[in-house]
């Protein structure tokens, strides 16, 4: 079994950029894809990106597509949530994730089967 740990999270103002790690450990994940979700206080966990295995596609929320850039680097083990133009509704845990079964949609939280502990995201107005 993985284990994921996320960082990379903290305090940003409007407009800022961070950039969140996913590493695994445990396993080699290069076989598997990788997606990052958050949750904010009161709401679901919801989508935000997703990469295959190979790192050729590429999904996204619309409501972070252009800002933000999801990346992963097989030999080291780790996926990166690269997030730029930072706005306050981005304010999250966000928490890596990867899928082991090989069919089933990107979208749902239910088609992920391990997750990082989360790292937290405020973005101040």
């Amino acid at each position: 079994q993985a284990q994921l740990v996320e960082s990379g999270g903290g305090l940003v103002q409007a407009g800022g950029s961070l950039r969140l790690s996913c590493a695994a450990s445990g396993r080699t994940v290069s076989r598997y894809d990788m997606g990052w979700f958050r949750q904010a206080p009161g709401k679901e966990r919801e989508f935000v990106t997703a990469i295959t295995f190979s790192g050729i596609s590429t999904y996204y929320a619309n409501s972070v597509k252009g800002r933000f850039t999801i990346s992963r680097d097989n030999a080291k083990n780790t996926a990166y949530l690269q997030m730029n133009s930072l706005k306050p509704d981005d304010t999250a845990v966000y928490y890596c994730t990867i899928k082991t079964a090989g069919v089933g949609d990107y979208f749902a939280p239910n088609e992920y089967d391990v997750w990082g502990q989360g790292t937290q995201v405020t973005v101040s107005s």
